[in-house]
């Protein structure tokens, strides 16, 4: 609780400087659910500047370039700045990887995938695609694999068979564990880090629009320390993460946020520190990114350096 408040006090503090530097109220779009936690201690200060929307329309907000900040994909942020569809640019990586392998099955391991049918969702994504590039590099060939469109179908099928291995991510493992403590769970990034060396993937990130840091640039980098501290909080004071993740309608309840924000793997690493990650990622599936790696210019502060 001590560090807790004293990141509060931080973030109050930095909220200070920028508005003694400038009379201007940041606003921020975000999908609902899990990505939208990493910011969420600071949503319940200000909700009246904070959007969320449903997944599948994130890439809307980026057109429209409404919001000075947008919680995205980073595959998808990148692509459309390649398309010279979007002036964001990557500030940040705020989640690093929330899917995870499931199955009611008794003793289930990874290796049980061999030989078993093992259903995913959301096809042709870049999720789908570190899933199966995962299975791959640690020498796990399932006899089949099949697609559902979202994370809720294959929870539903998760709950409904006990031979069913599948893809899901948090915060609906965590539901799904609750109503049946058979249920095994493995990250991803546990396959991922074997298989890279690194601690996760780069899944969500925070972007600025172009205008707002050529004409804000005391706010954005006021916002940016901000950022990281509430990030941080998901990691050293959890239960305060929860109670404003619930608080703002992006995770159910606090027994469930609780349990499911330490495998949303939230961290703040700027985005010239996690370019050579990233570009692991995007070499992956590259057409998920555009065709080609994101140009320097992508990166927030490039031009600095």
């Amino acid at each position: 609780m001590k560090k807790f408040l004293c990141l509060i006090l931080a973030m109050l503090m930095l909220g200070l400087c920028a508005a003694c530097a400038e009379d201007y109220a940041v606003t921020v779009a975000s999908p609902s659910g899990a990505p939208g936690v990493a910011l969420a201690t600071l949503a319940v200060q200000a909700p009246d500047n904070y959007t969320y929307v449903a997944a599948e329309t994130i890439s809307a907000e980026f057109i429209n370039a409404n919001a000075d900040f947008i919680i995205a994909p980073v595959n998808a942020g990148a692509k459309l700045f390649k398309l010279g569809k979007s002036t964001y640019q990557l500030c940040g990586v705020v989640s690093w990887g929330n899917l995870f392998i499931a199955s009611q099955r008794e003793g289930f391991t990874l290796a049980d995938m061999n030989g078993q049918k093992v259903t995913l969702f959301a096809e042709n994504t870049i999720n789908s695609a570190v899933v199966l590039y995962c299975l791959e590099q640690n020498g796990i060939v399932p006899s089949e694999i099949e697609y559902l469109a979202a994370a809720s179908n294959t929870q539903a099928l998760l709950l409904s068979d006990p031979y069913a291995i599948v893809l899901t991510a948090e915060p609906a493992l965590t539901a799904a564990m609750m109503k049946n403590s058979a249920i095994t769970g493995y990250s991803v990034n546990e396959m991922y880090k074997a298989a890279t060396g690194f601690d996760g993937f780069t899944q969500a990130g925070l972007f600025v629009r172009a205008q707002t840091a050529a004409e804000h640039p005391e706010v954005v980098e006021a916002f940016l320390a901000q950022a990281a501290a509430a990030c941080e909080l998901c990691t050293t004071d959890v239960p305060a993460a929860a109670e404003a993740a619930v608080t703002m309608g992006l995770l159910p309840n606090q027994k469930v946020a609780e349990k499911a924000i330490p495998g949303c793997s939230i961290r703040f690493v700027p985005a010239l520190e996690a370019r050579e990650q990233l570009e692991t990622v995007a070499n992956i599936d590259l057409s998920q990114f555009g065709g080609a790696l994101p140009a320097d210019e992508f990166y927030y502060g490039y031009a600095a350096e």
